[in-house]
């Protein structure tokens, strides 16, 4: 995939990507696959892996505020009616924010959490992502359920005062399977407020846990760059 390196700390090793599906990526020194400078503004192609890119490598390195050439200021323009759409240059950073894939919709920061984001306890999460996980999970949940009343009651479960055990097993296979991305997107949106990830083991605490944790997914995204990464796409400062 091809993005743009929004900031590469040379000291720590230690930056982020925005990738051309608008989606965030960490990036580590032992990711590069050969020496080369990430510098903020670079562009690369790379592997997304769970939040991170992997085998990094530049294919341009130019500064965000470099200014352009005279000559090329002149010559782009006369150029540009006749490039056909292919070729257009695509953008990354800021400026991609407001696209299509930005904008995909609650189900899509659903998805992402079950798939991409399944292990990502790094970066940000916004407010966005985080209650559209939980208006999909809450319907998935209901779904899983109905199926397995229907199943109990066809077997003749819900007749006897039996365990109902086909409703009992869904549900609780379906918390195992999504109590992973469920506690990554938690620390995510932790960290978008700008604190630790480590707050989120006050949801052990019955109720009080809870109530706070449900107070900190309120909190408004941290309108700057903190040390978990940049204003997370699509938020406006």
């Amino acid at each position: 995939m091809r993005g743009e390196v929004l900031h590469y700390d040379e000291d720590q090793g230690f930056g982020f990507i925005t990738g051309a599906d608008g989606n965030r990526y960490t990036l580590a020194r032992e990711d590069l696959r050969r020496e080369a400078s990430v510098a903020g503004g670079t562009t690369v192609e790379f592997q997304p892996a769970g939040g991170r890119a992997r085998d990094v490598f530049s294919i341009r390195a130019q500064p965000r505020s470099a200014p352009a050439d005279a000559s090329t200021a002149t010559a782009v323009p006369s150029q540009a009616g006749n490039a056909p759409a292919a070729c257009q240059p695509q953008h990354f950073g800021r400026s991609a924010e407001q696209s299509p894939a930005e904008s995909a919709g609650l189900w899509n920061d659903f998805w992402l959490g079950l798939t991409e984001n399944y292990f990502n306890f790094a970066g940000r999460a916004r407010r966005k992502e985080y209650w559209g996980y939980c208006l999909f999970w809450t319907i998935a949940l209901i779904v899983v359920i109905g199926i397995g009343v229907f199943i109990d009651d066809a077997m003749g479960n819900l007749d006897n005062s039996e365990l109902p055990a086909v409703t009992v097993g869904l549900f609780g296979l379906f918390l195992l399977a999504t109590a992973l991305p469920w506690f990554g997107l938690n620390v995510r949106r932790l960290h978008d407020i700008g604190l630790t990830g480590w707050l989120f083991l006050l949801f052990l605490i019955p109720t009080f846990g809870i109530v706070i944790i449900l107070i900190f997914a309120l909190i408004p995204t941290q309108p700057r760059e903190n040390q978990w990464g940049p204003v997370p796409a699509g938020v406006r400062v």
